[in-house]
């Protein structure tokens, strides 16, 4: 039958080089690196929330440089 032509010629991994490629790349993906960027981008979104957290509830004096410096992060707290 026409039905079981059909389903005799569905290109398969061995028979298809592009599905073969995707299905060795989908088995050899390890996300662990992916995972780490996420965790560093992660820490320093959370650091600047902190940050901005920490600035809209001081009073800052603009005219300080020494102020400034410390925002910045290069002043003795």
């Amino acid at each position: 039958s026409l039905v079981s032509l059909y389903f005799f010629f569905i290109p398969t991994a061995s028979t298809n080089p592009k599905a073969a490629l995707k299905s060795k790349i989908v088995a050899e993906f390890r996300p662990q690196s992916l995972i780490d960027e996420l965790l560093l981008y992660k820490r320093s979104e959370d650091q600047i929330e902190l940050k901005e957290k920490q600035l809209s509830t001081m009073r800052v004096d603009v005219c300080s440089t020494e102020t400034l410096k410390c925002l910045k992060g290069k002043g003795s707290v």
